[in-house]
């Protein structure tokens, strides 16, 4: 028997074999998007995924994540404008191979849509914790645990039909500065979050199919 408290498994849904392949299947539709509206989209929503992303496993139970979610149109477009800095990156800083693979893509320095979509989500992890008499408290895995919360709440902000888009800027430092974060909390990416625009178009790309990305040993 453990030797920690536990409590009750929440149950888990009851599902039919058809029900269970459909929401499997569902995450399927995740798209990029980088044309959103500027759709108001309730603080209730977001509040409910940055919950479920929450919930996600960590090392330790530590929970480094810490998420800022952005509405303030003022702040959004600080936020903007300060991304738009690596203008450098991509003219001078980048690598042409780098710049080969991101041409598909059509990303470039100009960033409207930090300001146009109604939630910016700036993600933080924390590279040590802060002990109760204010010393440092060692953090394990906290890039992985932060990358499985943002996946989490991702797949969240699909299923309650917004899109979303990824975006790590370089350089990265701002965040902390434009939005009074502690210093140790290290900037993870700004994910933005809303309706797509009408007639919102994505990319011609293909994903891997299922033989080449993953084995079975049965």
């Amino acid at each position: 028997m453990p030797m920690h408290a536990t409590v009750p498994l929440p149950p888990l849904p009851v599902l039919t074999g058809a029900e269970r392949l459909a929401r499997a299947q569902a995450l399927r539709r995740r798209r990029t998007v980088r044309d959103f509206a500027p759709t108001p989209v309730p603080r209730a929503v977001s509040e409910a995924c940055l919950m479920a992303a929450g919930n996600a496993p960590s090392g330790a139970n530590q929970q480094p994540w810490r998420f800022v979610a952005i509405a303030d149109p003022a702040l959004k477009r600080r936020i903007r404008l300060a991304a738009e800095e690596e203008r450098a990156f991509y003219a001078r800083r980048a690598p042409e191979e780098w710049l080969q693979a991101l041409a598909p893509l059509g990303t470039d320095a100009d960033k409207p849509v930090l300001e146009t979509a109604p939630w910016l989500i700036a993600v933080f992890y924390q590279r040590t914790g802060i002990a109760a008499d204010g010393g440092k408290q060692k953090r394990y895995y906290p890039h992985e645990s932060t990358g499985i919360a943002c996946g989490m709440l991702v797949a969240a902000l699909h299923q309650a039909g917004l899109a979303t888009l990824t975006h790590t800027p370089s350089p990265m430092a701002f965040p902390n500065t434009l939005l009074a974060r502690p210093c140790n909390e290290v900037p993870y990416l700004l994910l933005v979050a809303g309706h797509p625009a009408a007639g919102c178009r994505v990319p011609d790309i293909a994903r891997l199919p299922l033989q080449d990305d993953a084995s079975f040993l049965a």
